[in-house]
C-alpha cells in the first residue's frame, strides 16, 4: 500500500491488516525519530485492533508510545504541536465504517510532506528485523486528559458563556466528536441538540456526518435552531446548515471567514489557500473582494503547505476542512464550527443571508466513475475530449478531471452556468473515462 491524499486507507484486516501495519510502525518509527508518539483513534470497530499493531511496530523500534483512545484527528495534532511529539489518528475520516487508515504528523503535529512519506515508503520496502532487544525497546502506555486538554483549548479561545441563547444543532457522524463538540459547546454556554452521537463501532458517518448532511438539516428546521454544524468521523471537517435548512459547504465557509478575518486584520497578506475543487463563484467572490486565491491540489495537506510556505492564515477545501493556521495546525471541524457561531452571533444575522451574500454558486456536478485502479493519467488520456467540453464551456465553466487519493475512483467535475450544460458536459466526460479505463 502506497500513502494516498491523507495517510494509508484501506478496507481493515483485507487491504490493511493488523501485519501492515505494525510494519508500517516500525517504519514510521525509523523516520520520524523513536521519542514519544501519541496515537488516537475514532470509533470504527477495527480502530483497537489496528491500535495494537501499530503501538507495537513503534515500540518495537524504540519509541515511547501513548495511547489516547477515542479522539479526533484534530485533538491529536494539537496534542502533539503543545507536547512537541509526532502523532498518529487511525480513521478512515469520511470513508465507510469498514475502512480504515492511519494519518501520521511528524514532531510538532503537522501532516507530513511527499518527500517524509516516500522515505516511509522506502523503509517499508527493506525493513529486516528488529534490531533492538530486551530494555532496549520502546514503551506503550495509556494517556489521559487528551479530550480536556482539547476541549480547554478551544474554549479558551472565547468569552465565557458566548454562546449562551443560542440554539443549535450538531451531528456528530457517530465518530470521534461524539463527546468533544458537545462538551465544548456546553462549556461556552450553548445548549444544543445533539445527533448521532452514540458510536457502536459500525454506524460511524452512517448517513449522518458532514457527508450525508440531510437529517441534519430536517432538525435544524425542526427544533427552530439558528444553524447546525455537521462533523466527519474523525472530525477535521465541517458542513454547516443554516436555518432553512440549507446546506453550506466549505466553499461559502471559506468565504465567510476570509472576510472576518480580513475585516479584524487577520486575514494575512489579503490571501486565501483552496484546492482546485473550489467553486468558480468562490475565486470570482474573492477575486471582487481583493483577496487573492492561492490553488493546490486536492487534499488539506497541499493546502497545509501553501499555508506554511506563504506565511498564510486561511485555507481550506469544498468538502469541508477549514484551517485557521494561528490556531490549528491541520483541519478542525469543531474549532471551524465555534469560529463560526461566533461570526453569526456578532453580525446578527441569519447564516442564510450571510452565505447567500457571501458567494454564488456555480452550477457544480460532481461524479463519481469506479475504475479497476487509480489512473493518475486519466486526464492525458481523455485530453481530447476535455478540450471539446472546455470550447462549449468557454470562460463561464470549468473541468477538473482528476484520480482519487483515497480510492479507486476517478473523479469528474464540471462547472457551468447552466446546470443543465453542466450536467451534459459531466455525462460525456463519464463516458470517455469509462471508454479509457475498461
Amino acid at each position: 500500500m502506497k500513502f494516498g491524499t491523507d495517510g494509508v486507507r484501506g478496507v481493515a484486516n483485507a487491504e490493511l491488516t493488523p501485519a501492515y501495519v505494525l510494519d508500517l510502525g516500525r517504519a514510521a518509527a525509523r523516520v520520524l525519530g523513536p521519542g514519544r508518539i501519541v496515537i488516537g483513534r475514532d470509533t470504527r470497530r477495527s480502530g483497537p485492533l489496528l491500535e495494537a499493531a501499530l503501538a507495537a511496530g513503534l515500540a518495537a523500534e524504540g519509541a515511547e508510545v501513548e495511547l489516547l483512545g477515542m479522539l479526533p484527528t484534530p485533538a491529536i495534532a494539537h496534542l502533539a504541536a503543545v507536547d512537541g511529539v509526532a502523532a498518529a489518528v487511525i480513521t478512515a475520516s469520511h470513508n465507510p465504517f469498514g475502512d480504515n487508515g492511519i494519518k501520521l504528523f511528524s514532531v510538532g503535529g503537522r501532516k507530513l510532506s511527499d518527500e517524509v512519506e516516500r522515505r516511509i515508503e522506502a523503509e517499508l520496502a527493506d525493513l529486516g528485523q528488529p534490531e533492538l532487544r530486551g530494555t532496549d525497546v520502546g514503551t506503550v502506555r495509556s494517556g489521559a486528559d487528551g479530550g480536556r486538554r482539547y476541549v480547554e483549548h478551544l474554549t479558551g479561545l472565547f468569552a465565557p458563556g458566548v454562546f449562551a441563547g443560542i440554539p443549535l444543532v450538531l451531528d456528530c457522524a457517530n465518530g470521534a466528536m461524539s463527546d468533544v463538540a458537545p462538551t465544548a459547546f456546553r462549556a461556552l454556554g450553548a445548549d444544543p441538540a445533539v445527533l448521532c452521537a452514540s458510536p457502536d463501532g459500525s454506524n460511524i458517518n452512517a448517513r449522518c456526518g458532514a457527508t450525508s448532511p440531510a437529517v441534519l438539516a430536517e432538525a435544524v428546521v425542526a427544533n427552530g435552531a439558528s444553524l447546525g454544524l455537521a462533523f466527519d468521523g474523525d472530525g477535521d471537517r465541517l458542513i454547516a446548515v443554516d436555518h432553512t435548512g440549507g446546506v453550506v459547504d466549505g466553499d461559502r465557509l471559506i468565504a465567510l471567514l476570509a472576510a472576518d478575518l480580513r475585516s479584524q486584520g487577520r486575514l494575512a497578506h489579503d490571501s486565501v489557500v483552496v484546492t482546485v475543487m473550489s467553486n468558480l463563484g468562490f475565486h470570482r467572490a474573492m477575486d471582487a473582494a481583493g483577496i487573492k486565491v492561492v490553488t493546490t491540489a486536492v487534499g488539506d495537506r497541499y493546502v497545509l503547505e501553501a499555508l506554511n510556505d506563504g506565511g498564510l492564515s486561511l485555507g481550506g477545501e469544498q468538502s469541508g476542512h477549514l484551517i485557521v493556521s494561528e490556531l490549528a495546525t491541520t483541519g478542525d471541524g469543531l474549532l471551524a464550527g465555534m469560529l463560526l457561531v461566533d461570526l453569526v452571533r456578532r453580525s446578527g444575522r441569519p447564516l442564510a443571508d450571510l452565505a447567500r451574500e457571501a458567494m454564488t454558486v456555480y452550477p457544480q456536478v460532481l461524479l463519481n466513475v469506479k475504475v479497476a485502479e487509480r489512473r493518475s493519467d486519466i486526464a492525458t488520456l481523455i485530453a481530447g475530449d476535455i478540450a471539446a467540453v472546455e470550447a462549449v464551456l468557454g470562460g463561464d465553466g470549468r473541468v477538473l478531471i482528476r484520480a482519487s487519493g483515497t480510492e479507486p475512483l476517478v473523479r469528474v467535475m464540471v462547472e457551468a452556468l447552466d446546470e443543465t450544460l453542466a450536467r451534459t458536459a459531466a455525462d460525456r466526460l463519464v463516458a470517455a473515462v469509462t471508454a479509457a479505463c475498461s
